[in-house]
């Protein structure tokens, strides 16, 4: 699956982008490098990639501001985040910003390896609509899983790829429990023995959007030491 695959590497330390480089391309990945925001941008903007590998902290640009830029004009282009920051607040501002996955420095290889591989793997859900000519309403909300657009509790706005799976297992799965490791094999493609708080960032980020109180979740609910339940009133169109 690597072989041909392009990746656009964003990565300042010359060390570890010349390592990172050099193990993704033993793998079978095309690799392009860039040492800042703006060259990154550039680069997007140039060349067709399957996928961006983004450090957080860049010259000239961030990495929030890198891809607040790209989710503006592409919310389904994947994006896996690397940086030294690793506190909550730090991979919520990551994943608020538009990254589909978000992994802490330091890290190991196979990890990375992992992540990347359950990004690639699910490619044809990016090209594709995830539940086409579909528009799920509940309860003065609605998701249009065709398009990636949605109206929440503060108005209408546009859903990332990996928030958009994420929403339409859980939907289709409405009234029974969807596990956390049936979110990770099937939205991420990652051994569901991965232990990874992924899953929990990205039912944080739904319930923003859907819960006027987000603590005390009325649709998404954690059922516990089981998974999460999507439960409201419904319809599709």
């Amino acid at each position: 699956m690597a072989k041909g695959m392009k990746i656009l590497l964003v990565e300042d330390e010359r060390h570890l982008a010349k390592g990172l480089r050099f193990n993704l391309e033993k793998e079978g990945y095309q690799v392009t490098l860039a040492e800042d925001g703006e060259a990154a941008l550039q680069c997007w903007a140039d060349q067709e990639f399957d996928m961006m590998i983004l450090d957080l902290m860049l010259p000239k640009l961030s990495g929030l501001e890198v891809i607040k830029s790209i989710r503006k004009t592409n919310v389904r282009f994947p994006v896996l985040m690397l940086t030294a920051k690793s506190t909550e607040d730090d991979r919520a501002e990551g994943l608020e910003a538009g990254a589909d996955d978000y992994l802490p420095k330091p890290f190991h290889l196979p990890e990375l390896l992992l992540r990347i591989k359950g990004i690639l793997r699910r490619k044809e859900w990016y090209r594709e609509p995830v539940h086409p000519k579909e528009l799920f309403e509940f309860d003065g909300m609605w998701v249009d899983f065709e398009t990636g657009k949605a109206k929440g509790c503060d108005g209408e706005f546009y859903l990332t790829n990996k928030e958009a799976l994420v929403m339409n297992l859980l939907v289709g799965s409405q009234g029974q429990v969807v596990t956390r490791e049936e979110l990770l094999e099937k939205v991420w493609g990652y051994n569901p023995d991965t232990e990874t708080r992924t899953v929990d960032n990205f039912i944080a980020r739904l319930r923003k959007y859907f819960e006027k109180k987000p603590q005390k979740p009325k649709y998404i609910l954690t059922i516990r030491e089981k998974g999460y339940q999507f439960v409201a009133l419904t319809g599709k169109k």
